[in-house]
C-alpha cells in the first residue's frame, strides 16, 4: 500500500519527526510513504503567494504564520534520511501550490533540488483560497459554484499541462464544502483523465476531505475514479495527513473502493 502525500507541516524538519511518520506508516500496513510539505513553509517560495497575501488580511495573517523554514534546511533533512536503513521506502517531493503565472518561477527552483516526486495542487481562484474557514465568505457566497468549479478545473488542467509536475494533488477537492455544480462533470474528468495519460501524472485518490472536512466521498468520487480507470490513467491513494497519527487514514477503503469500480467495470465488459 502506498500513502502518496504526507504533510510535515505541524512540526519541525527532524529527523525525530519524520520517524514518528514513518513508523506509523510501517504499524498500518503502509510500504510506499511519500512525504512533503506546502510550499508555503519555504521562505523562497513566499514570492509567489504575493496575490494570496493582497487578497484579503484574513489570508495574508494565516500565510503569515506558515512560511518559516528555508529549503536548504529541507533539503538537508531529505539527505539525512536517504542515508538511512528505513523499514519501508520512503520518498520526499513538494506540494506545490500551482498558479499560471508562477511557472516561470517553478520551473526555475523546482530544478535546483532532485525531488522523488512534485505535486501539483490547485488551492485558491485567482488569489483566494477556496478551502478555508474564511473561504465561504471570500469566495463561495460571492461567486456562483458553477463558475468556481469550472474556474478551478481550468487552473487543474493548466497545471497538468505545465511538465513540472509527477501528481495531481486531490482534484477534486473543491467539493470539500459538499457544494456541487449543477452541470454534469463527466466530461471534465473525462478532459482530464486523457490529460493524465497523456502527461503520465498521476491522479491522487486522496482521502483527506473525508476526515478532515467530513465529505461523503472517502476520496475522489466514484463518478470520477471510473473515468479515470476506463481511461487507464494512474491512480495514487493518499491520506494528506498534517499529523503522525493520521498516516494511511482510509487508504485500505481507496483502494478497496478503486477495486471494486475495477471489477464492475471489468464484469460489464466481459
Amino acid at each position: 500500500m502506498i500513502d502518496g502525500h504526507v504533510h510535515l507541516e505541524n512540526g519541525e524538519l527532524s529527523v525525530d519527526y519524520v520517524m514518528q511518520f514513518v513508523q506509523t506508516a510501517a504499524a498500518r500496513g503502509i510500504d510506499t510513504l511519500q512525504i512533503l510539505d506546502h510550499t508555503h513553509r519555504f521562505l523562497e517560495f513566499a514570492p509567489m503567494y504575493e496575490g494570496v497575501r493582497k487578497a484579503n488580511d484574513l489570508q495574508a495573517q494565516w500565510l503569515s504564520k506558515k512560511i518559516k523554514d528555508p529549503l536548504a534546511k529541507y533539503h538537508q533533512l531529505i539527505d539525512t534520511m536517504k542515508q538511512m536503513d528505513l523499514p519501508i521506502e520512503v520518498r520526499f517531493g513538494l506540494e506545490v501550490c500551482y498558479t499560471p503565472e508562477a511557472e516561470s518561477f517553478l520551473k526555475d527552483i523546482l530544478s535546483q533540488y532532485p525531488y522523488d516526486f512534485l505535486v501539483g495542487s490547485v488551492h485558491s481562484i485567482d488569489g483566494i483560497l477556496y478551502d478555508m474557514p474564511f473561504s465561504k465568505q471570500l469566495l463561495w457566497d460571492v461567486q456562483n459554484a458553477d463558475a468556481i468549479y469550472q474556474r478551478y478545473y481550468a487552473l487543474v488542467e493548466q497545471s497538468m499541462k505545465s511538465g513540472l509536475f509527477t501528481q495531481i494533488g486531490h482534484p477534486d477537492t473543491i467539493k470539500l464544502f459538499d457544494i456541487h455544480p449543477s452541470y454534469d462533470q463527466i466530461p471534465t474528468y473525462l478532459h482530464l483523465a486523457k490529460l493524465a495519460v497523456k502527461h503520465h501524472l498521476k491522479m491522487e485518490n486522496n482521502t483527506g476531505c473525508h476526515y478532515r472536512y467530513h465529505t461523503n466521498d472517502i476520496g475522489l468520487s466514484d463518478a470520477f475514479i471510473q473515468v479515470l480507470v476506463q481511461e487507464g490513467a494512474m491512480i495514487i491513494t493518499a491520506s494528506d495527513a498534517h499529523l503522525p497519527d493520521h498516516v494511511g487514514n482510509y487508504i485500505k477503503e481507496a483502494q478497496q473502493r478503486i477495486k471494486t469500480i475495477q471489477d464492475q467495470l471489468a464484469a460489464s465488459h466481459s
